[in-house]
């Protein structure tokens, strides 16, 4: 049923845009319908055929139809939205009659803009983002230590090992004392995943890597990609607690999305994640997605980080992705425990970001005892 209405919506937003693009004078003076129409048709099919063709032989061909259908994912969606705000303007042609075709033509050009904008800033490299948090338990001795976080990586066929390597750089250039991953780190198809495991085991910090799966870690053929992590020499957190050192506890679990479409409730593995963990401790919880961030802070977590909403990725779909959840990016504070939720390093689907860079997050950590002296600035909760 979830892929039929995927299909549906994906039918229908081709059908809407290439109509519009079809009453355009130019394009109606100099290409005819049957053959616009047959263009649509194959870029409707292009993702879909990559994965069907997907093996030994053909994944040549399968990734470059991967790399055409999921970045005309990105145009598509923004042509949708220029014909609509043309369409919204102009109550879907029946005011301003004469120059609606040619509104029609400028909202192609405006898509058209927009998408190279969002190709120049999905593959610039990711900024880095720094918060300053005071966290409940923290030792005092490890007052100002550093925890830097990359989420949503989506590494496979499209991103690879010279954009991981350089992020891996970045961050090392950061000097960390923890290093989170923050789910979606290797995309479910899972083949190239395993080649980049020595670039992954590049990745270092004094007190260890930590990682939880994300929605994508489940996906493809690959039944746990979480495995590869592991091999990688970082520890994967799976509804699990673990004591770093005295006084700090690290906790995660894996996707909370996954884990409610499958039971209908999520609390009982944020319970179970958090459960025993040594009283008065600064514990930090991991989750991909930003859920249950209350249950959370009453089980006793000093800090949440998370991922998964990109930020809506492409603008405006931020909107559309704040009806699912309220936590879209930056810092929050929920029930007086902090939440960070890292937008993604990475990008997912288009290689495309529209006024939402990637990014990096950088946390200095501070101590209760260090706060009773020095106010501490933080982001503006949201």
């Amino acid at each position: 049923m979830f892929i039929l209405v995927v299909l549906a919506i994906w039918t229908a937003l081709h059908v809407y845009v290439f109509w519009r693009i079809a009453t355009i004078p130019v394009v109606a003076a100099h290409i005819s319908r049957k053959f616009l129409f047959s263009v649509g048709g194959l870029l409707w099919a292009s993702f879909i055929v990559s994965r069907i063709i997907d093996r030994p032989g053909l994944r040549w061909l399968s990734q470059t139809l991967e790399i055409i259908g999921t970045d005309w994912v990105g145009v598509l969606f923004l042509l949708f939205v220029c014909e609509l705000a043309i369409d919204t303007v102009t109550c879907f042609g029946f005011c301003l009659r004469p120059v609606v075709p040619a509104l029609r033509g400028w909202a192609v050009v405006a898509a058209g803009v927009l998408a190279i904008i969002a190709f120049v800033q999905g593959t610039r490299a990711p900024t880095v983002e720094n918060y300053e948090i005071s966290v409940a338990g923290l030792p005092a001795a490890r007052d100002g230590m550093v925890l830097v976080v990359a989420s949503d990586m989506h590494l496979g066929s499209q991103i690879g090992g010279k954009w991981l390597a350089a992020r891996i750089a970045q961050i090392n250039a950061l000097h960390p004392d923890i290093v989170v991953l923050a789910g979606d780190i290797i995309e479910g198809y899972g083949e190239g995943g395993r080649k980049l495991l020595p670039i992954m085991r590049t990745l270092s910090a004094p007190l260890g890597v930590w990682a939880v799966n994300g929605n994508h870690e489940s996906y493809g053929r690959v039944i746990n990609t979480g495995h590869l992590l592991e091999d990688a020499g970082i520890h994967v957190l799976r509804d699990q607690w673990v004591e770093v050192e005295p006084g700090l506890v690290m906790a995660g679990v894996d996707d909370l999305g996954t884990r409610r479409r499958q039971s209908g409730n999520g609390e009982e593995f944020v319970d179970r994640a958090l459960a025993g963990h040594p009283a008065g401790s600064a514990m930090i919880f991991v989750s991909h997605t930003p859920m249950l961030p209350e249950r959370a802070a009453r089980d006793g977590a000093s800090l949440m980080i998370s991922g998964h909403t990109h930020n809506g990725q492409i603008w405006p779909f931020n909107y559309v992705v704040r009806l699912v959840t309220p936590f879209l990016g930056g810092h929050y504070v929920v029930d007086g425990m902090p939440l960070i939720v890292c937008r993604g390093t990475g990008t997912w689907g288009p290689r495309m970001r529209l006024w939402s860079p990637g990014e990096i997050v950088k946390i200095t950590l501070r101590s209760a005892e260090h706060t009773k002296t020095m106010p501490i600035p933080v982001s503006k909760e949201r």
